[in-house]
């Protein structure tokens, strides 16, 4: 999971150095950085990124006080007080010695326009509620391997941003350039306010980044914020994979809020040890359910996925609390085994890991490492499409990457094929609404709007639990019901297509180029995983792809709780509607029944064939009184 904040104050470095970099504990004013971080026995923070070449850093250095000063507080070189020294000694002004070591535009400047600078985004990344139980209560190698994971899951998602992403902007805007090189500041976390356990970086990202041609500028930042979204599930889907297929592990869907996208967690890992570790959630439940409910009554709907950000971020805020003092995660690991232990016992938390292989073991025969293209890119198209009518490539990208995350539940896939997924999503189910204005710049292809022509699923209502009344679906469940729908269609038609017996030729041949068009055989990841069969015949194929991702459904789905049509009319909106279908259907069945019938004459009622073709039913017929048979 990602989530990004905003550093806008020049004295915003200070609650790093002395909240963040302490392990969002409270540092003595007396104390060193360093020392204060080596007496309670946390790790220091590190530089991350490209753009450290050209600041003279290296990936990896520790991060400094004063670096952070000059950086992030004054948006200058963090070996400014070298540079302008030496500049001072070469006979050089003040006043040009110092702007000499500034990164872009000077602060003042921006502040003497009455603008609030931006220094830098917070981009907190922080593993799964499973993966996190699994790290706070495993071994000594669980906990290594889910710490590498995540450091690389960390490094993948920053080196897409700065790839795909990150660019720098001059002129108010209207020119740009690619910024492949990024200076991050990270920090560790171990545990949350509450002293529990909670795995989780601060990455810094510096607001400047140098051109090609070495000027330092802003970056664009309303485009990192736009692909926020991409990158969590990108960081999400690469450390998932990884734990998974180093430990034996397997996925498993985890409703946290009805009618909202469930999260992908450890199977094995039992909800009591996500509620032990999710304090912070416990105090936010109450807070967030009342807000949400003022929010229904007003809009008379669910909020959207900006909405539930909002109220999130609020219901954080209401519910934080005052700083703690930090302590080394040897310690912590100790207080948490014992806090599991005495409140589950200990056969729970030492079979911990045991459990989650035997799950993963079960649902690993269940679900083989194939993914279906054509479907995959179907079931993104439609989903996108249904949750925002009109959407974009990191839209469509990062539908894909969860599309991987509940298809191969923990199986590792071959690198791309999320983008393949996407670009077919595109291609195929999509049409373009940006048009290109003559004259004017083409625009880049990340900042194309797509929209797409499936049928708009009709709004139901679903039964309420636990005395709660009935409620309207939401978005992401009518995604899920037309996505199955096209996906059922597809197997369908390919089934029907490598059928050589008991389809007439024209079925066969209208099915086939059915198939030819949503499925490219030819794709280098059509079904992708890593002991495929090539002399799969395509009804065996059709059949192979069709059990797995049944399989590799979740289950919530399949059973349909949450989209089950026999709630779909439990309204009385709905009753009424159906109550006067009922009344008009009736009255029309009265109205055909009481025609009457034209008699026949004896010799057609004596030729059993003349009577046969006499009432073969024509096509226009039973379509109501009025037509002309």
């Amino acid at each position: 999971m990602l989530s990004v904040a905003k550093a806008q104050k020049r004295n915003s470095w200070r609650y790093y150095v002395r909240g963040v970099a302490f392990g969002d504990g409270r540092r003595p004013v007396d104390q060193s950085l360093k020392g204060s971080l080596e007496k309670a026995g946390l790790p220091p923070g590190v530089w991350m990124g490209r753009g450290l070449a050209a600041l003279g850093l290296t990936a990896g250095q520790t991060v400094t006080e004063r670096q952070m000063e000059l950086v992030f507080g004054q948006l200058r070189h963090p070996d400014a007080d070298r540079i302008e020294r030496e500049l001072l000694d070469d006979g050089a002004d003040p006043e040009t010695a110092r702007l000499a070591t500034v990164l872009g535009q000077p602060v003042e400047d921006i502040e003497r326009r009455k603008v609030t600078p931006l220094f830098a985004l917070d981009f907190t990344f922080r593993a799964q509620a499973s993966l996190i139980v699994l790290w706070a209560l495993g071994d000594d190698h669980t906990r290594r391997v889910i710490e590498r994971a995540h450091e690389r899951a960390i490094d993948t998602a920053l080196r897409w941003l700065e790839d795909e992403v990150a660019e720098t902007r001059w002129s108010s805007g209207r020119q740009r350039a690619k910024a492949p090189a990024l200076v991050i500041a990270k920090w560790r976390h171990f545990d949350n306010r509450d002293g529990f356990p909670l795995l989780h970086d601060h990455c810094l990202v510096l607001n400047r980044a140098q051109r090609p041609d070495g000027p330092w500028y802003a970056l664009d930042t309303v485009r990192l914020y736009q692909n926020v979204v991409a990158a969590g599930t990108l960081y999400t889907l690469t450390m998932t994979t990884e734990v998974c297929e180093e430990l034996g592990l397997a996925t498993v869907p985890r409703e946290v809020t009805p009618g909202l996208r469930p999260v992908m967690e450890i199977a094995g890992v039992d909800q009591e040890l996500i509620d032990w570790s999710s304090t912070r959630r416990e105090q936010m439940v109450p807070v967030l359910e009342r807000i949400t409910d003022k929010y229904v009554k007003k809009h008379k709907r669910l909020p959207g996925e900006r909405g539930r950000n909002g109220l999130g971020w609020w219901a954080a805020q209401d519910t934080r609390r005052e700083k703690k003092n930090p302590k080394p995660l040897e310690q912590l690991r100790a207080w948490w085994r014992t806090s599991a232990i005495l409140r589950f016992g200990e056969a729970m938390v030492d079979g911990l890991l045991e459990r989650c292989r035997a799950a993963g073991k079960a649902i690993r025969a269940r679900v083989g490492p194939v993914v279906d293209t054509a479907l995959a890119a179907v079931d993104v198209a439609a989903i996108v499409y249904t949750v925002r009518n009109s959407f974009a490539r990191r839209h469509v990208l990062a539908e894909a990457r969860r599309h991987l995350m509940e298809t191969l539940r923990g199986r590792a896939f071959t690198r791309g094929l999320d983008d393949y997924i996407a670009d077919a999503a595109l291609s195929r189910h999509s049409r373009q609404l940006t048009v290109e204005q003559k004259g004017r710049r083409a625009p880049s292809p990340d900042r194309l709007t797509y929209t797409a022509d499936f049928a708009w699923p009709h709004r139901w209502w679903i039964a309420g639990t636990d005395g709660k009344p009935p409620r309207e679906s939401s978005r992401y469940e009518r995604a899920r019901v037309a996505s199955l729908a096209l996906q059922n269609a597809i197997r369908d038609a390919r089934i029907l297509s490598s059928t050589p017996d008991g389809a007439p030729a024209a079925t066969a041949s209208a099915t086939a180029r059915a198939d030819d068009q949503n499925h490219d055989q030819a794709a280098p990841h059509a079904v992708d995983h890593p002991d495929r069969d090539a002399a799969l015949t395509p009804a065996q194929q059709a059949a192979a792809v069709h059990v797995h991702q049944q399989a590799a459904m979740p289950e919530e789905y399949l059973e349909g709780r949450t989209t089950d049509p026999a709630t779909w009319l439990y309204t009385p909106k709905n009753l009424a509607r159906l109550a006067a279908f009922t009344v008009a259907s009736e009255a029309r069945s009265r109205i055909i029944a009481d025609r009457s019938q034209p008699k026949q004459p004896a010799e057609e009622a004596a030729d059993p064939a003349r009577q046969q073709q006499h009432h073969t039913t024509q096509p226009d017929q039973g379509r109501g009184p009025g037509r002309d048979h």
